[in-house]
């Protein structure tokens, strides 16, 4: 009887205690489950479904493979220049693949990242190509063969916006170069070639993936573009276009930057882990898989989605983006050509 009464008397301590336990057990250091991991990866707008269901997927296998558990990834993308803008401004991105190398030195002039830093990674922060190319419609009704044909009379060019789109900024070195080579170095022929597809632009938008979203939707007859979403699409049937490969053109460099401030130290191995994954034979045959060239040339071997360029370029041929975007995309393009020859309205 004074048992029973003892327990009466001590059970709502136990009921009280078992409570606390329960509500603490989670902050307990001793039961408390290790952090996952979580990357926030940003890319320019044609990266996306490379990234989300191929290259990250494959790196987070490995990374539980090789025993280190579960991690996580928050992807965001969108016109390069749209994502430099955010990650200057405070987006906590830590890992970013630009499409053109100005945007990591814009970056870098905001103090975001070290000056020249993506330069030490492999390749020189170059994670894959493209080559730039025309879209046109079923057939080529137009008989587009080459950036001087988007000049003629009538015809009705897409094309992404240089203000927001590292595609767009691509574009026009390519077209600005097809002429300069075609003339064997004359930059005033760059030019005019230039300004002769710029009075035929009568659609743009923010970034290359809209521009092909306007495009597909029936605007325009011509689409300057990434090879990498057509050469993704044509084998799968969801081309509503031709591929046409300019006789001179552009072949893009992917720049990838790592943004260290946003890095915490639970992520510190999974970031430098996938910094250098990208690079690797299985991450690099993804790209492939995808549309994007490898930056290593044997293992675009093999692949007739990639089609033919006679004299591909390169931004090395132009000083760099940072002189290229100073006496080409500002000097040239926005100061003359966009006052001769802005674009047409639809």
């Amino acid at each position: 009887m004074n048992v029973r009464r003892l327990i009466g008397r001590l059970f709502p301590l136990f009921f009280l205690g078992g409570l606390f336990l329960y509500a603490v057990w989670p902050w307990l250091p001793f039961v408390r489950p290790a952090a996952t991991p979580t990357i926030v990866f940003y890319g320019f707008s044609i990266l996306g479904e490379a990234m989300d269901q191929g290259v990250l997927p494959a790196f987070q296998k490995k990374w539980s493979d090789e025993g280190h558990g579960r991690i996580a990834f928050r992807t965001s993308f969108g016109g390069s220049g749209t994502i430099t803008n955010q990650i200057a401004l405070g987006a906590p991105a830590q890992l970013a693949l630009l499409s053109l190398e100005s945007d990591a030195d814009r970056l870098a002039d905001a103090h975001v990242v070290p000056a020249g830093s993506w330069r030490k990674l492999p390749h020189a922060g170059v994670v894959n190509r493209t080559p730039f190319v025309i879209l046109v419609r079923p057939g080529n009704p137009l008989q587009i063969r080459d950036f001087a044909d988007l000049t003629r009379p009538g015809v009705k060019i897409v094309h992404p916006d240089p203000l927001t789109s590292g595609g767009a900024n691509w574009a026009i070195l390519a077209e600005y170069g097809a002429g300069v080579r075609e003339s064997k170095g004359d930059p005033a022929a760059g030019e005019a070639l230039l300004a002769g597809v710029w009075r035929n632009v009568t659609g743009q938008a923010a970034s290359a993936r809209a521009a092909r979203t306007q495009f597909d939707n029936g605007f325009g007859d011509a689409l300057v573009t990434y090879e990498q979403e057509a050469a993704y699409d044509k084998p799968r049937g969801r081309l509503k276009a031709d591929i046409v490969y300019p006789k001179r053109t552009i072949l893009s460099e992917h720049t990838l930057v790592v943004v260290d401030r946003n890095v915490r130290p639970v992520e510190r191995a999974a970031v430098d882990a996938l910094v250098q994954y990208l690079w690797s034979d299985e991450a690099q045959r993804i790209f492939v898989k995808y549309g994007f060239r490898s930056v290593r040339e044997e293992l675009n071997a093999g692949h007739p989605e990639f089609g033919k360029v006679e004299d591909p370029f390169l931004i090395s041929d132009f000083g760099g983006w940072r002189r290229a975007k100073k006496e080409i995309v500002d000097a040239v393009w926005k100061q003359r050509v966009m006052h001769i020859a802005p674009p047409s309205k639809p």
